[in-house]
């Protein structure tokens, strides 16, 4: 029997083309977002309606995909700076912060027409929803963290801090609430009862503390650092910092996967990275995966086994959201 070889050079390229079992991303689709120019901000999910929201910062608009189809439905304008996201699904609301303007958007979640605005100042930025308290918290101004009643429209109490908040994670099992302040480098702790800091954890190994991700489980957050480019992780029993390690720069979001025990993080210097948790708070990237510059948020969706990657417009790069699933 004949035996045909391929060259080396076709066997290379066969190689890169074919998905491997390996890899822990693999991309699904890509979604347009037409007509969106400048920085794009955070993302959220309606998961009962296969719908996302878009706070595209740079174009002062929220932009709103259909899953399920993999189209743009709409583009919905009239904000200033929109950055932070979420969807208040019990009252069909979608929360807009605004980074300049006046603070909070309400937008009806059917017809995207807009509701109330709360009166919050300049820089209202990462918002949360928590659905068993029916609580919107936005984090806002030179320093605070606002609990708003989405129905009545009413803030409901404040919680000062000691500079601009940026990510923030809700913890499910009790009533702490984990803010990144990267101007006073460390993570405030908020009593979610009261509203008051009730600890404060320093942040000594790098600086630029924005992203965070919390696996309450494991009693942990991780954190992401612009300076260096680098993860730290925290106990949130005792407040100390117990690992580290490098992570693409530039970074925005990270997000914990569970079921995988892995770290997606996705950073503006044109990479998602994927951190395997390989136990004992030891770590290891499995995988850096070039995606485009200025791609630095994104949104995991666990039940979905879903990464969304935002991508924004740069020269022949098109403004796009990228789909992947995790394996």
């Amino acid at each position: 029997m004949k035996r045909t070889f391929l060259p080396a050079t076709c066997v290379a390229l066969v190689t890169a083309l074919s998905p491997s079992a390996q890899e822990p991303l693999t991309l699904v689709r890509s979604i347009d977002l037409p007509r969106v120019e400048g920085r794009i901000d955070h993302l959220s999910i309606d998961a009962a309606g296969r719908r996302l929201f878009v706070a595209a910062l740079g174009n002062n608009t929220v932009e709103v995909l259909d899953l399920k189809s993999g189209s743009h439905v709409k583009s919905v304008p009239g904000f200033h700076e929109p950055q932070g996201i979420a969807i208040v699904a019990d009252a069909k609301l979608v929360a807009v912060a605004n980074g300049q303007g006046e603070g909070l958007q309400l937008l009806n979640a059917d017809d995207y027409r807009p509701g109330r605005m709360i009166q919050l100042g300049d820089d209202s930025d990462n918002v949360r929803y928590d659905a068993s308290a029916k609580r919107v918290y936005v984090g806002f101004g030179s320093g605070a963290l606002a609990a708003i009643d989405p129905v009545s429209t009413k803030v409901m109490a404040e919680a000062k801090l000691a500079g601009h908040p940026e990510s923030f994670q809700l913890e499910r099992s009790g009533s702490r609430i984990f803010v990144n302040v990267p101007t006073a480098d460390h993570i405030a702790v908020v009593d979610r009862s009261s509203m008051k800091v009730i600890a404060t954890w320093p942040v000594k190994t790098a600086k630029a503390n924005f992203p965070m991700a919390l696996d309450e489980a494991n009693h942990r957050i991780f954190i992401g650092c612009r300076r260096p480019a680098k993860a730290l992780v925290f106990d949130t029993t005792t407040g100390k910092e117990i690992s580290s390690f490098e992570i693409v720069g530039d970074t925005d979001d990270v997000f914990y996967d569970a079921a995988r025990k892995r770290l997606y993080v996705s950073g503006g210097e044109g990479y998602v990275d994927v951190i395997q948790d390989q136990g004992s708070d030891r770590f290891s990237r499995i995988s850096h995966m070039a995606t485009a510059s200025g791609a630095r948020t994104s949104l995991f969706v666990m039940d979905q086994n879903r990464l969304y990657l935002a991508v924004p417009h740069r020269g022949s790069q098109k403004a796009e959201i990228r789909v992947f699933e995790a394996r």
